[in-house]
């Protein structure tokens, strides 16, 4: 019996500290945010390389309309499929685009460091202003 409430303990430890879930700093959050600014604009729905991210936090992915003639077979699919950009999307996509996505179209590494991960999600959960 202690050995399975330790583990029941454990695991709402590990969901809680995970950073999918954690919560971020928005202000922080928009100096990340910088390193995407070149492709991504969070702040006006203008499109550029990439889609806006104006309203993406609960968004099924690849369906901005401003940017569908745009989108990677693989991000339509994925859509398709029932992605939908939540917290937990939105982290493991940032920290490995190529592997939460494979096919998609965007250039980018990712975002190695978990903090930085919530920070830009706090970012753009906050509707981001000029």
């Amino acid at each position: 019996m202690k050995a399975a409430a330790s583990l029941a303990m454990f695991a709402a430890v590990a969901v809680l500290a995970s950073p999918a879930f954690a919560d971020g700093d928005a202000a922080k959050g928009k100096k990340v945010f910088n390193k995407c600014t070149s492709c991504h604009d969070a702040v006006e729905a203008k499109d550029k390389v990439g889609p806006n991210l104006v309203g993406v936090v609960g968004r099924t992915a690849g369906t901005l309309e401003s940017f569908a003639s745009k989108y990677s077979q693989a991000m339509k699919d994925a859509g398709a499929a029932g992605l939908v950009w939540d917290e937990a999307n939105i982290a493991e996509y940032l920290k490995d685009p190529k592997g939460k996505i494979p096919g998609n179209k965007m250039a980018f590494a990712g975002l190695k460091k978990d903090d930085e991960i919530a920070d830009v999600i706090a970012y753009l959960k906050a509707d981001p202003k000029p």
